[in-house]
Order: C-alpha cells, then sequence, then structure tokens
C-alpha cells in the first residue's frame, strides 16, 4: 500500500508543474504563469491600499519612492512600472507583489536610519519578486494540500488504523520538511539578491549588515531558526557579511554615475 501511495502522490504532484531555474541557478518548481502570478499582485495591493491607512506625509513618501525607483531602474524588465505606497502603519517591514508593487510602513523608517538601510530592505523584497518567489509559495502550498489529500484517501483505502494520527505527523511532517525550510532559502537568495540589485543601483551595501543588527535589536529573541521561516538574525548577518567582496566591485561601478541622492 506503501508504494501504491508513494507512485500515487508523486504522479499527481508533478503533473503540470513546469521547472524554472531561479537567478541564482536553484530549481523551482511553478504551476503559475506570470499574468496570474501579476493579477494577484494586483488584487492583493488593492485590497491593502483600501484596508490599511496610506501615509500622508509628502517628505517621507518622495524619500521611500526615490530609494525604490532606483532599485526597480536596474531590474532586467525595463518596461514594468513600479508601484510605491507609503503605509501609515508601526510595523517595522515592507513587502513587493508581482506585476510591480511595493508597500514599505513607516515602522521600518525607525530601523532603517538611512537610504543604505533602507535600500537593503527594499532590494531584498524586490528580489522576492525577481526570484518569482510568491510563484514558489502559491504553488508549495497548492502541492501540499493536494498531497495531503491524496495521502488521505491512501491511508482510508488501506484501512489504516489511527489514520487520524498518521495525517496528523504528515502534516507536521509537510510545515517542517517542505514549506519552513524552504522559505530559508528564499529569504537566503532574496538576501543575496537583493544585495546585487542595491549595489547596482548605488548603495552601499556594508550598511546591509547594521541594517540587520538594527533589526535583530528591534526584534528581541527569535525562536529555534529550525521552526523559523528567516535565518536567524546571526545567520543573516554572517552570510551578508561574507557577500560583500562579491557586491562591492557592483558598488564601486555604480559609485561612477550620477545618481540622485534620497537623503
Amino acid at each position: 500500500m506503501k508504494n501504491v501511495f508513494l507512485g500515487m502522490l508523486v504522479a499527481l504532484l508533478m503533473t503540470g508543474c513546469a521547472t524554472h531555474k531561479s537567478p541564482t541557478g536553484r530549481s523551482q518548481i511553478l504551476l503559475f504563469d506570470e499574468s496570474e502570478m501579476s493579477q494577484m499582485g494586483q488584487q492583493s495591493f488593492e485590497a491593502m491600499k483600501k484596508s490599511e491607512k496610506i501615509s500622508k506625509d509628502k517628505k517621507l513618501t518622495a524619500y521611500v519612492n526615490c530609494v525604490a525607483n532606483r532599485i526597480t531602474a536596474v531590474l532586467p524588465d525595463k518596461k514594468l512600472t513600479w508601484e510605491v505606497v507609503l503605509f501609515d502603519s508601526n510595523q517595522v517591514n515592507a513587502f513587493a507583489l508581482p506585476g510591480g508593487h511595493i508597500g514599505v510602513y513607516t515602522g521600518l523608517l525607525k530601523v532603517a536610519s538611512d537610504q543604505d538601510q533602507l535600500a537593503t530592505v527594499i532590494g531584498h523584497e524586490v528580489a522576492h519578486v525577481l526570484a518569482r518567489h510568491g510563484n514558489e509559495q502559491v504553488t508549495r502550498a497548492q502541492m501540499t494540500n493536494t498531497g495531503m489529500q491524496v495521502a488521505d484517501i491512501a491511508l482510508g483505502a488501506g484501512g489504516v488504523a489511527n489514520k487520524d494520527m498518521y495525517m496528523a505527523g504528515l502534516g507536521l511532517g509537510a510545515q517542517v520538511g517542505i514549506l519552513l525550510p524552504f522559505g530559508r532559502d528564499q529569504e537566503s537568495e532574496s538576501d543575496e539578491l537583493g544585495l546585487e540589485l542595491m549595489a547596482k543601483a548605488g548603495f552601499n551595501p556594508a550598511k546591509s549588515v547594521i541594517l540587520w543588527q538594527n533589526m535583530a535589536k528591534a526584534g528581541g529573541e527569535q525562536g529555534p531558526e529550525m521552526f523559523s521561516t528567516h535565518p536567524s538574525h546571526s545567520t543573516r548577518i554572517a552570510d551578508l557579511e561574507a557577500l560583500q567582496a562579491k557586491v562591492t566591485p557592483l558598488y564601486k561601478a555604480a559609485q561612477k554615475q550620477s545618481l540622485q541622492q534620497c537623503g
């Protein structure tokens, strides 16, 4: 019964999947095309603009737009116009969505204290879109849900005792073994790509280390890294320090250009 179940699961999950490579060469399985993801991003952003308070501070809004525009100007797709919104909230956060949408919370500006630190965060979030991480997330969710349904049917057909216990175990295994570690991979990849973007845009990548040191102070203690969708602060800072030699030449090349100072 176990072999039959595994065969059914693999066959079902792989149906309709397309294998791609991320910008760093990591293999990706994507179920959705870019137009579908753009539509999801548009709908989500419009909903957020209705539910969240938008900042009326023109100076801060212009500052955030300046940093974001310099980042998006170095992206491969020159045709896409990015919408940037500053939300009035104490959240220390920012995000980017497929289709060209960037949201920044005013609370972030209390931690990201200069344009380079803000560029670290915006570059990281835009890198999620560039690497199609949103597509991976919804693909993984779809595949995990389908797999759980197949498992439920297979265990029931096999007359397995304590089926509910096995299903609970499978659920934990999917969460810890697939979704969360994959989230950490995405975060680390976005750190790397985000550093490259900010360096190409003329922002100092060395400030990324200071930004995450500030984040560590603001965020307090983290739980075990195994059960987190993000790398620990210490892991992230060490990785960023190791990447400096790679991105510093990009920053020096960008410095030769006449770039708008954002503040």
